[in-house]
């Protein structure tokens, strides 16, 4: 019953993926990654060789699968891979494709952990620690991190159930770029001014963040991989 003020620590859950496409798109400005190559590029051997990875993910599950290879960080960022939300969400827990890259949209946090993947293992960078520098440092967020510390504790909001029971904070003991972020109302409010300003971004890459890039024709964002509707059912710009 204590007020949540804006310097309380809250689990930021997918926020972390504006953050993560912010440093991305500095990736790209650099040159280190082109946003329509494939992963493949990136990679030192075939995703599924490295097998399913208790830090990452299932890539074993794609042997024999060579749709992989038509992902590009573009199709990641835009949630259009063919993946589930996670693979553990599967009936079998295996991950696969439901759809050939690139060719609708079904929001997958899988594929932002891939392409996470793919900057640690593909550009040898620690993510946790590029976007500390890139974003939490830049824009001043002394109460955020991609994994719990225990200073956190100090003036924390716990989650609530419809029936009043505490759901406790999950304290994040790795970097997940799909949403490991611990942050504050009023950390996240100065990178959403700093991203609107452009900074640290050009404003042609923030522009390219904000273009619409692939249309949700399903009736609803969540479940995900719901049926398409048809075409005149479609929301149409």
């Amino acid at each position: 019953r204590e007020p949540l003020t804006t310097e309380t620590i809250m689990y930021g859950a997918s926020l972390t993926k504006a953050v993560f496409a912010y440093t991305v798109m500095q990736l790209a400005e650099e040159g280190r990654i082109e946003l329509d190559a494939s992963i493949a590029t990136y990679l030192p051997k075939p995703l599924p060789d490295y097998g399913n990875l208790d830090d990452y993910g299932n890539w074993g599950d794609l042997a024999g699968d060579e749709r992989w290879r038509k992902i590009t960080p573009r199709i990641l960022l835009t949630h259009s891979a063919g993946f589930a939300n996670f693979s553990f969400v599967e009936p079998d827990g295996k991950l696969k494709f439901h759809f050939d890259p690139g060719t609708r949209y079904a929001y997958s946090g899988e594929g932002l952990i891939l392409l996470q993947f793919v900057l640690e293992e593909g550009l040898g960078l620690k993510l946790g620690e590029e976007m500390q520098r890139r974003v939490f440092d830049r824009f001043g967020m002394a109460n955020t991190s991609m994994m719990w510390r225990q200073d956190f504790a100090r003036n924390l909001a716990d989650g609530w159930k419809a029936d009043g029971a505490v759901e406790p904070h999950d304290e994040r003991g790795r970097v997940r770029a799909a949403g490991s972020m611990d942050t504050t109302i009023a950390d996240f409010a100065a990178f959403a001014a700093g991203f609107m300003r452009a900074d640290g971004l050009r404003p042609h890459s923030r522009a390219e963040m904000l273009r619409p890039q692939l249309p949700i024709r399903s009736r609803s964002q969540f479940p995900t991989l719901g049926p398409e509707l048809p075409p005149g059912e479609q929301w149409k710009k």
